[in-house]
């Protein structure tokens, strides 16, 4: 459909909390979806980053994640639970700030419960890179941006510095 203009950090949106979707609503997220996808893979390509992408980042301020790693995955309305008490320590990146990366921690697994496009009820266990990437997105529809979630005050680089940190998500 259409890449759609990703919001940067400093929009107001970004600190927003999203709504939860309706199932009568269900019908007209197809278009979304296809934005979010859109938008996903043009950021792709030209920052050689992005593995998922959050509603409200293109201003749809409704509860749902688009993943695209080796299929299309969404996630509507999802919520997080089973975290583990081990956390890890990755250098976040977001396409809201996307010459920014910031040191965060985040639970080394969790269990992701969401609904499909056909309304059915799934839930997926989460590990390392996936566990921080879910989170990360799981985050933007509360409106909480990796930058508020920083280590500290020397948690943060640009991006043309990554291979001085052994890990980037």
């Amino acid at each position: 459909m259409a890449i759609r203009k990703i919001f940067q950090l400093g929009n107001p949106k970004l600190y927003e909390i999203s709504e939860p979707i309706k199932k009568s609503e269900v019908p007209e997220l197809e278009n979304v979806i296809q934005d979010l996808h859109d938008t996903l893979v043009d950021f792709r390509a030209r920052y050689g980053a992005g593995r998922a992408i959050a509603s409200p980042q293109i201003g749809i301020m409704k509860r749902m994640i688009y993943m695209y790693i080796d299929k299309p995955t969404v996630f509507i309305n999802p919520s997080l639970h089973h975290k583990s008490s081990e956390m890890i320590e990755v250098w976040d990146d977001c396409m809201s700030f996307p010459d920014l990366l910031v040191k965060v921690k985040r639970h080394k697994t969790c269990t992701i419960s969401y609904l499909d496009r056909d309304w059915n009820r799934l839930e997926m266990k989460l590990n390392g890179d996936l566990s921080e990437l879910l989170q990360h997105e799981y985050d933007h529809l509360d409106g909480i941006l990796a930058v508020s979630k920083a280590i500290d005050g020397r948690s943060f680089a640009l991006r043309d510095q990554r291979g001085r940190f052994a890990k980037v998500s």
